[in-house]
């Protein structure tokens, strides 16, 4: 199909000039005469564009014949509508019309012929274009004989060459495998730096929001109980403590927690059994006391089996102590605190200044137990631990280690007996504990006593406390409560 004509049906010419009929059709009364002979003109110069393709399109299909094809059609078609279409607008015809158009005629085949030598040209063109393709491929088949030649000459070399070449590469393997090797490890070395400045990154952001938590919980913990830190710490502490310092402030603001919450839970609690308030405070003080005990003992055993388990697989830079104690750390959900509790309860139940009170199910101090045994836990793994002071019936009042109860009597410097125990860790106080006055109190052998593990300092005497300190568990058991 000819170029002209697919170009003429694809423009819709016909149909863009049946559009522009229409609408001068609408407009011909609203428009001026000037504008409609301009619309005029336009459609003559349309048509005239349109004839002109429509002439391509005959030329084209003219040539695509043989010399004396479309002949009879000119002549008996084209010329007669050449020499009448027009008439209106020319003179008369002359009687030589004819001749002119034989004329025209000739001068169309010699068009043609001219057409058909061009034709004859292009087709010499390319069968020449294709002799020089065919040597092209003559070409590239010889290339791919040398080609085959060279990989036949390859396969027969012998099988020393062969290990010769498959030796250097594997050299060359080895030494791009070291390359890739050294580069691995120092990315390696830049990735531990970077979990190194994350862990520092995470222990002051843990270290600044225990700080928040420690101001916000000082404004409804009891002045007596608010943490007072050791006259030995400075404020520029190093990065490498800040896990141990946000966890002791943690630990010493919960047990503010405990103190106004579920103490006076478990104080209303035990209310509904007991009338008396000292009875009820001395059994609170008893739970406390016997819930660190326990907590202490599942922890020395907790930690003897992390080590016995860490110590067959252990191995890097930090000693086994450090490890075991970062495991315990990790895994304090381990600890089975129902177990604690139950010992809690069992030994409540066995001690003769409360067993005997009538009618009384000290399972109701269960939450406050079970929260006391955790946090204690938890409290052995700082360094030092944090422990339980000394306490014991009659005993003197010291204003730095507890407050006096509101009931108390402020003239009086004994202590009557403990509501809640004061924190210890070394020599240092870390929370004060509350305590009733009175006068007349006395302390006795067979008094409340509850003992804070330590070691005595080589720079001083030992003390009647201390030998209380460094005394037997048996011992110390046989004298509580």
């Amino acid at each position: 199909m000819s170029d002209a004509l697919n170009s003429l049906v694809t423009q819709s010419c016909f149909s863009v000039l049946q559009d522009r009929l229409e609408r001068w059709q609408r407009e011909y009364h609203v428009i001026s005469c000037d504008e409609n002979m301009n619309r005029c003109c336009e459609m003559i110069e349309f048509t005239a564009k349109i004839q002109g393709q429509l002439f391509a399109v005959l030329n084209s299909v003219a040539a695509e014949g043989e010399h004396t094809d479309g002949v009879s059609t000119l002549k008996t078609r084209l010329l007669p509508w050449l020499g009448t279409c027009f008439s209106p607008l020319q003179p008369p015809a002359h009687k030589d019309n004819s001749f002119n158009l034989f004329q025209d005629l000739a001068e169309k085949e010699r068009k043609l012929t001219e057409l058909n030598s061009g034709n004859m040209s292009d087709m010499q063109w390319v069968e020449s274009q294709l002799c020089s393709t065919r040597l092209q491929l003559d070409s590239v088949k010889a290339e791919l004989d040398d080609a085959h030649r060279d990989v036949n000459k390859t396969n027969n070399k012998t099988a020393t060459d062969l290990l010769e070449d498959e030796l250097l590469q594997l050299k060359e393997d080895l030494r791009g495998a070291h390359l890739q090797k050294d580069l691995y490890k120092k990315k390696l070395d830049s990735y531990h730096d970077y979990e190194r400045q994350m862990s520092k990154l995470r222990d002051e952001v843990s270290y600044l929001s225990s700080q928040r938590l420690a101001r916000s919980n000082s404004a409804r913990t009891p002045a007596g109980l608010r943490y007072t830190s050791s006259p030995l710490r400075s404020e520029a502490t190093p990065r490498s403590q800040l896990t141990g310092s946000s966890r002791l402030m943690r630990v010493v603001s919960r047990f503010g927690d405990l103190y106004n919450v579920e103490r006076k839970d478990a104080q209303f609690q035990l209310q509904g059994f007991i009338n008396d308030l000292e009875t009820v405070q001395r059994i609170i003080f008893i739970a406390i006391v016997e819930s660190f005990k326990a907590a202490k003992l599942a922890h020395r055993l907790f930690r003897l089996r992390a080590r016995k388990t860490l110590s067959v697989c252990h191995f890097g830079p930090e000693s086994l102590e450090d490890t075991v104690v970062d495991y315990i750390v990790r895994n304090q959900d381990l600890y089975d605190v129902q177990n604690s509790v139950d010992e809690v309860l069992s030994a409540m139940n066995l001690n003769p200044r409360i067993a005997s009170i009538p009618k009384v199910n000290f399972s109701v101090a269960s939450p406050l137990i079970r929260e006391t045994c955790k946090l204690a836990f938890t409290m052995q793994t700082l360094d030092p631990p944090i422990d339980l002071a000394f306490a014991s019936d009659g005993e003197l009042y010291i204003s730095n280690k507890y407050r006096r109860s509101p009931d108390s009597d402020l003239s009086a410097e004994l202590v009557l007996y403990h509501v809640w125990p004061a924190l210890m860790q070394g020599g240092t106080v870390r929370s004060m504990g509350e305590v009733v006055t009175k006068k007349g109190a006395v302390w006795k052998r067979s008094a409340i006593s509850y003992i804070r593990s330590r070691s005595l300092s080589p720079t001083r005497k030992p003390t009647f406390n201390d030998r209380m300190s460094s005394a037997s568990p048996d011992a110390i058991a046989s004298s509580c409560l």
